[in-house]
């Protein structure tokens, strides 16, 4: 009786006089999606694209490329993953996109301007202040109201400017906060504390004399609230009227060598301080 032999690796079987090699299966895509070798030069993530193009973040682009709303070179994408190339023409709601080169223009804000792209009303924005900065169409991270003067960064990164405003990241900010009469020690520790406002509980991660004991009116905050006007709000709630406040410290970046009014292109390794931001 012959035993039953299984042919060796060594010796792939035979057919037909050739060996026969396996070869990886792939899947064949359908018509209405596009799929790009992950190797090819120049390729990139149609999420990232339209992040880049300012639309969304990537996972909000996640969900339009599912949805059928984004088109490559007039065909419908729903798979993800596809990959986009610089010839490439690609299109959402009609019209056709743009990656842009991403900028990062930290602005000294002073007082008088309100922080949005556009007003109706014609009022002052911030975006006069940065309309030279580039070519390329930013925005203002976040806010700070017309009286607040301090940091603010303009990008037209939509992925790192949700992840600095969104509130479980914790982005660290520092005011220097100035009043119209001294801070008791007493209302310091109910700050400290937390502070109950219509929106909710407000309590800075830490608060102390800016100067010293002596100049009691000068205060600096450090909080992670991305609450609107939250700093003049806890003061006003326990009757205190704040005459200046400017925001000196944002997610690493500080004003040192930033007149106010003036803005600067972000350092790299200031860039890499924000990426790294979890």
């Amino acid at each position: 009786m012959k035993k039953n032999s299984r042919p060796s690796r060594a010796n792939p079987k035979k057919e037909d006089g050739k060996f026969r090699k396996g070869k990886p299966f792939r899947k064949k895509s359908t018509g209405k999606n596009i799929v790009r070798d992950s190797k090819s030069d120049g390729l990139i993530r149609l999420n990232k694209y339209l992040a880049d193009a300012g639309i969304c973040s990537r996972r909000e682009a996640d969900r339009l490329i599912e949805s059928g709303v984004v088109q490559i070179n007039g065909k419908i994408v729903t798979q993800l993953g596809t990959k986009v190339a610089p010839t490439d023409k690609v299109q959402y709601g009609g019209e056709t996109l743009r990656r842009e080169k991403l900028q990062y223009i930290l602005l000294n804000k002073p007082k008088g301007f309100i922080t949005t792209s556009d007003d109706p009303q014609n009022r002052r924005t911030v975006m006069v202040l940065v309309e030279k900065a580039c070519k390329e169409r930013i925005y203002p991270v976040g806010r700070l109201d017309r009286n607040t003067i301090g940091l603010l960064l303009f990008t037209n990164d939509g992925d790192l400017a949700r992840k600095l405003t969104h509130p479980k990241h914790g982005v660290k900010k520092i005011y220097h906060v100035f009043l119209d009469k001294v801070l008791t020690k007493n209302d310091m520790l109910k700050l400290a504390a937390g502070i109950q406002l219509e929106d909710g509980l407000a309590r800075p991660d830490k608060i102390a004399y800016v100067v010293s004991e002596n100049d009691k009116k000068q205060i600096g905050l450090e909080l992670h609230s991305g609450k609107n006007r939250i700093v003049r709000r806890m003061f006003d709630h326990l009757g205190y009227n704040v005459i200046k406040l400017d925001r000196v410290f944002f997610a690493g970046l500080t004003k040192k060598d930033l007149p106010r009014g003036k803005w600067r292109h972000l350092a790299e390794k200031e860039l890499n301080l924000l990426k790294r931001i979890s």
